[in-house]
């Protein structure tokens, strides 16, 4: 039976050809030192999964959290087969469904909703840590949104998130390599 939501249609339509997980965001990679050695764990829009399986596999109780359940089941069956403690749940975000303290870690690639950010922070435990990466400024060639409501401006992430105590920041410079097919991305680790 098709969703009678369209973006859970359009994301469904998205990942229903797809089989493989995104590799893991490049602020899980070039930070993976700060992870903690234990705790819960959450991916908001985590789509196939990519860093929700490397924080399972790091040793956190992880949940997964997309609004496609087309990409929720496969992430399922890829958790269920090597064995993680990894819980993928079908949820429309919304800022109460994150809860207070919640997490000790709480990881967001690719996606912006300047509207959860408060509750994102809210839901970390003392002491837990955002990995937040997206999109930000000019985007370079044709990959990345297009509709600036998701594109991040300059230094608005720190902004977003200025209750945290940053640990890492990177945002390129957007006059760098302006011939590069990618869209440039800004990350940050923060901590509660």
């Amino acid at each position: 039976m098709p969703s009678k939501n369209p973006q859970q249609a359009k994301w469904n339509q998205r990942y229903q050809n797809t089989q493989a997980p995104n590799a893991p965001a490049r602020v899980l990679i070039d930070n993976r030192h700060l992870l903690p050695l234990q705790g819960d764990a959450l991916e908001l829009a985590c789509g196939l999964g990519g860093n929700a399986l490397e924080l399972a596999r790091a040793g956190l109780r992880t949940q997964a959290w997309d609004i496609s359940d087309v990409a929720i089941a496969k992430l399922q069956h890829l958790a269920r087969q090597q064995q993680l403690p990894l819980q993928a749940c079908c949820i429309d975000l919304e800022p109460q469904s994150l809860g207070v303290a919640s997490f000790d870690l709480i990881c967001v690639t690719g996606y912006l909703d300047r509207a959860l950010c408060p509750a994102i922070s809210a839901a970390l435990r003392p002491g837990g840590l955002l990995f937040y990466q997206t999109f930000s400024g000019a985007k370079h060639g044709t990959s990345g949104p297009s509709n600036p409501d998701f594109v991040l401006q300059q230094g608005e992430l720190l902004r977003l998130f200025c209750k945290l105590t940053p640990l890492v920041y990177r945002e390129p410079l957007h006059d760098l390599n302006p011939d590069q097919n990618r869209p440039d991305q800004a990350y940050l680790v923060a901590r509660r």
